[in-house]
């Protein structure tokens, strides 16, 4: 009685902190730092993200937090994304996570987005010729899943991003929580709720804004500095539900006391998720993944949001498809998994995920 209690508060206090920041599509403009809505990971690529209720590991740092209170040891990740490829912008991604037992899991994620080199432009040399600069942008986060029952868990982060070129440059700080609740004979349901980018606004400043300037009178050359407009996190809540279907499951009949050693081979879990952002577009979408013993796995979804199927009126330039795939196996008593994951898109090439776990231990071990 008392755990639904809490189940039921988290739910309340995550409900009421949307209302706080309610969406507002003609504050689109005010709106920044959309690379925070980018997942970089293979798995949750291959879905769109929307596997808010099932997310697991240091992928739920990108997700929903509260699954990564179901990490049972240790877990590394590795990302590579080549967005809209053929265009040299990349996503590079690092995680790490481990259990602290009674405490929770406490996860650390590194999330770099390259742009390649761009032409600088100026009024006098607007087809450049006159060298070239890098944007930075940066965010790193650390967070904290906990266990508060065999069925809910919940987590808390903490998001530190930083947007940069040579002479310019704007850091905030956002926060994200998450709960995820599972039931069933073999924890086959899944729902998870998560708020995430709640936090302070940007403000770009920096050398870059100066230039010079005279008095009113012209008598004395000055440095004028100007400054520049802030705007807000792209603060989102996202619902999702999961539901693991086992299909070979009158073959597989749990052992009592033994769930493990029995597993069924074949599970199909669709997934959908209702995702709400407060300057760009809502999401709605549905997927499903395919695996066989936990060791090959296949995963497709569709992600809609307004007019997408419209090419003229469109506000984004992905289609709503993506597909992934997924092995994993043991190399030396650890959990290896290899992850790829492809966005199609209406413009260039798509964008295309390749990811790497390693992990000590966990749900996802596989048998052998």
């Amino acid at each position: 009685m008392m755990m639904n209690k809490k189940i039921r508060l988290s739910i309340l206090a995550l409900g009421m902190a949307c209302s706080a920041i309610a969406a507002n599509k003609d504050r689109t403009g005010q709106g920044g730092a959309n690379e925070l809505l980018l997942n970089p990971w293979g798995r949750s690529g291959g879905l769109f993200g929307l596997n808010i209720a099932n997310v697991t590991g240091v992928e739920a740092m990108k997700g929903n937090i509260a699954g990564l209170a179901k990490l049972d040891k240790t877990e590394v990740g590795f990302a590579h994304t080549r967005y809209l490829a053929g265009t040299g912008m990349s996503i590079s991604n690092v995680a790490l996570g481990q259990n602290l037992g009674d405490i929770g899991v406490l996860g650390v994620n590194i999330m770099s987005f390259g742009f390649g080199e761009i032409p600088i432009t100026t009024t006098t040399s607007p087809t450049g010729g006159i060298g070239t600069y890098k944007p930075s942008f940066l965010n790193m986060s650390i967070g904290l899943g906990h266990t508060f029952s065999k069925n809910m868990t919940a987590g808390f982060a903490a998001t530190f991003v930083n947007e940069a070129i040579d002479n310019i440059k704007a850091n905030a700080l956002g926060f994200d929580a998450g709960v995820q609740y599972t039931n069933g004979q073999r924890d086959n349901l899944h729902l998870g709720i998560t708020l995430r980018n709640v936090g302070t606004n940007l403000r770009f400043s920096g050398d870059g804004f100066d230039f010079n300037g005279t008095t009113p009178d012209l008598s004395t050359e000055l440095t004028v500095k100007q400054r520049s407009e802030k705007f807000a996190l792209p603060s989102q809540l996202s619902i999702g539900v999961a539901y693991d279907f086992y299909l070979d499951e009158a073959k597989a009949a749990p052992a009592e006391g033994d769930k493990k050693a029995v597993m069924p081979s074949h599970r199909l879990t669709p997934v959908f998720s209702f995702i709400s952002n407060a300057f760009i577009n809502d999401w709605i979408g549905v997927g499903a993944e395919y695996a066989y013993k936990e060791k090959f796995m296949l995963r497709a979804a569709y992600r809609y949001e307004n007019k997408i199927t419209d090419k003229d009126a469109s506000t984004t330039f992905y289609t709503g498809l993506t597909a992934g795939a997924s092995f994993q196996t043991k190399v030396s008593g650890k959990n290896l998994g290899i992850d790829y994951g492809f966005k199609m898109t209406n413009i260039s090439n798509g964008v295309h995920t390749v990811g790497i776990r390693f992990s000590l231990g966990g749900n996802n071990d596989s048998e052998e």
